[in-house]
C-alpha cells in the first residue's frame, strides 16, 4: 500500500491540512507535531481536507483526533471536508464526530507544503500509543478495540527503552 502524503499551511491563523492516498502512521508524524503545539499557541480553526484520501489507520484518525480535540479546548472550529462515505463511516465509528464537523463542499485551503514524514521506530510507536489513547479517551466504546494495541505498544517501548520486562 502506497505511503499517503499530508499537505498543511495556515492563513490567518486557520491550520489547513489537506491529506492524498493513504493514510497511515507513516505519514501521521506531522499531525502530532501539530497537535503538540495547538495547546500552546492561539488558533482560529482546522481545516481537513480528505477529498483525495483513499484509506485511513486508527493511528492516523487518532491523530485526526488529537487535533480536534485542540480545537474544542480552544473552543475553535474544527472541521472535516470531503471525506467520502467510507471515511465518514470510519471517523464517526470511532467517535470523530464529537469534536469535528463534516462537511462537502469547497475546500479553501492556501497552497500546503508537504509535510515530512521522517521518524524513528520509537517516535512512531509513541504515534501509535498517543493515536490509540487518544481514541479510546474520546469514546469509551473504543477501549476494548484498542486496549490491546496500547498495551502491546507500551511492552515494545519499554523494551526500546531499555526498561525491565515483566
Amino acid at each position: 500500500m502506497e505511503t499517503g502524503e499530508i499537505f498543511i499551511s495556515n492563513k490567518d491563523g486557520v491550520h489547513y491540512i489537506r491529506v492524498k492516498g493513504n493514510a497511515s502512521f507513516v505519514c501521521a508524524p506531522p499531525l502530532r507535531e501539530l497537535a503538540k503545539k495547538l495547546p500552546a499557541e492561539p488558533f482560529n480553526g482546522l481545516r481537513i481536507d480528505l477529498e483525495e484520501c483513499t484509506w485511513m489507520d486508527s493511528t492516523f484518525m487518532g491523530m485526526l483526533a488529537m487535533l480536534g480535540l485542540s480545537a474544542r479546548k480552544k473552543s475553535v472550529p474544527a472541521e472535516i471536508f470531503n471525506a467520502s462515505e467510507q471515511n465518514e463511516k470510519l471517523l464517526g465509528g470511532l467517535g470523530l464526530k464529537k469534536v469535528f464537523e463534516f462537511r462537502i463542499g469547497a475546500f479553501d485551503d492556501v497552497a500546503g507544503v508537504a509535510a515530512s514524514n521522517a521518524t524513528t521506530p520509537e517516535s512512531n510507536a509513541h504515534n501509535v500509543l498517543d493515536a490509540h489513547q487518544t481514541l479510546m479517551d474520546i469514546d469509551i466504546s473504543n477501549v476494548p478495540k484498542f486496549e490491546k494495541v496500547v498495551e502491546f505498544v507500551k511492552k515494545d517501548i519499554d523494551k526500546m527503552e531499555g526498561k525491565p520486562q515483566n
